[in-house]
């Protein structure tokens, strides 16, 4: 598919996190996983508890088993306060349980624990910008 993702459009300026994440190499426990995260399949508690830390926007893309998460937040936000807050809302801890069974990683980890966070390299620059 290359016909690219609608963004959302924020009234305020937004930061970007960027994730990564290995899936067992197992196609029908990737369809499993795939399917978990499908629209209307995502439990209802874990959607909201992402929503309640602050998070804006989550996108999570596929490549084999490779996984890439992008999340977008307000500018003031922390992101440390945030996982640990995460991990203590409703079914999250279930919810990474469940989850683990996919996962190449410690399976009695919380989200934070299991994505790594990825650095950038490279964007666009703007000749005005100071980073």
């Amino acid at each position: 598919m290359n016909s690219g993702y609608k963004m959302k459009e924020y009234a305020q300026p937004v930061k970007r996190y960027v994730q990564t994440m290995d899936l067992k190499d197992d196609p029908e426990l990737i369809a499993r996983y795939k399917e978990a995260h499908s629209r209307g399949k995502s439990w209802p508690e874990i959607l909201e508890g992402i929503r309640e830390v602050g998070i804006l926007e989550m996108d999570i893309h596929l490549l084999g088993t490779r996984l890439v998460m992008i999340v977008e937040t307000p500018l003031d936000f922390d992101w440390d306060k945030a996982m640990a807050r995460l991990a203590t809302l409703p079914r999250q801890a279930e919810w990474e349980a469940f989850v683990a069974q996919f996962q190449k990683c410690d399976p009695n980890a919380t989200s934070d624990g299991k994505w790594m966070m990825m650095q950038r390299i490279f964007h666009l620059y703007d000749e005005k910008e100071t980073e």
